[in-house]
């Protein structure tokens, strides 16, 4: 489906993933109202295992109600704004006055040149007017996100859990695998992508979401932020176009969905923080809703880092009634 929407869930004990669902899931049982999609449909029936997750990935709090696997949407809890659209629930964001550190973990077979698009964008959201509009998210002190940006740590990783139907456990491995050769990878105010090449799968990826992110602990008792995006190649369940701006439709389109991952993590790393009254973060909320975009050559732009042009989905702006934008 060309326009999947972003549904969240959690995981039990210790976090959970928020996905960038492929294929829209939606209502839930007639008696649990207000579960919704965020294309505003209903999620039908979604069950849980016995680890809390949702077979879907999908969240169902509905009117507040906490179900198993899912966080409870309790008003006692919000301290933010409620005026903007979304609600700050007093967690931990990452809004270190260093700014953010973005660490990438390669993994699989890459070219310079999709890597050069990825690592571009990266080192183009520092100081941009688009992930400024984090600085409107704050915590219990009122201490914005700044908007500062850096490209850490690159770590080539090669099939070290195998090329084919990789779990969300064995993402969590690369992570740990990692760490052990850079110590960056411990920075609890950092993220660490988990991006693979094409010839990676996973499953769930291409059919229930595009991409997602998560935390966890090591024996160091650090947090640590991670998240998964794969490239989809050419399939259309996560490309919206086929030609693109860098000449590559499924780095292109893996450029969107880790924008969309990192405003979501520095706003919401440990699933506490910034979400709305459904558990959308600020990413949800605008999830494949890309603004007013630029025709050029037959594809689509409408942003543009250190010359290389960008299809990127926006980001929900906390100020003035909130709202989906570019910038801020």
């Amino acid at each position: 489906m060309r326009s999947p929407s972003k549904i969240k869930y959690l995981l039990s004990a210790i976090a959970a993933c928020f996905a960038l669902i492929v294929t829209p899931v939606a209502l839930a049982d007639p008696s649990e109202q207000g579960a919704v999609a965020s294309n505003g449909k209903a999620i039908k029936n979604p069950v849980f295992d016995a680890s809390g997750e949702a077979i879907e990935k999908v969240i169902t709090v509905t009117r507040g109600k906490s179900q198993k696997g899912v966080p409870n949407i309790d008003a006692s809890r919000i301290v933010g704004s409620t005026s903007n659209g979304i609600f700050y629930h007093n967690g931990r964001i990452l809004n270190d006055p260093s700014g953010l550190k973005v660490n990438i973990i390669w993994y699989g077979t890459w070219t310079q040149a999709e890597t050069s698009t990825i690592q571009n964008l990266i080192t183009g959201l520092n100081g941009s007017q688009y992930y400024n509009i984090n600085t409107t998210y704050y915590d219990s002190l009122k201490k914005p996100i700044p908007n500062l940006v850096t490209l850490g740590a690159q770590i080539i990783d090669s099939y070290s859990q195998g090329k084919s139907n990789l779990s969300d456990q064995q993402i969590w491995n690369v992570v740990s695998q990692a760490a052990q050769r850079n110590t960056a990878i411990y920075d609890s105010k950092a993220i660490n992508l988990v991006l693979t090449s094409k010839d990676v799968t996973k499953t769930g990826f291409l059919t229930s979401y595009c991409g997602w992110h998560n935390f966890n602990y090591t024996n160091t008792n650090v947090p640590i932020q991670y998240a998964f995006i794969g490239n989809p190649g050419t399939n259309s369940a996560c490309v919206f176009q086929q030609i693109s701006p860098n000449g590559d439709a499924g780095i292109d389109a893996m450029a969107s969905v880790i924008a969309h991952e990192i405003v979501e993590t520095v706003t919401d790393p440990q699933l506490n923080a910034w979400y709305d009254s459904r558990g959308y973060e600020n990413g949800d909320k605008c999830a494949w809703n890309f603004g007013t975009t630029t025709t050029l050559n037959g594809y689509q732009y409408n942003l543009i880092f250190n010359s290389k042009k960008y299809l990127i989905q926006q980001n929900w702006v906390n100020s003035g009634g909130g709202s989906c934008r570019l910038s801020y």
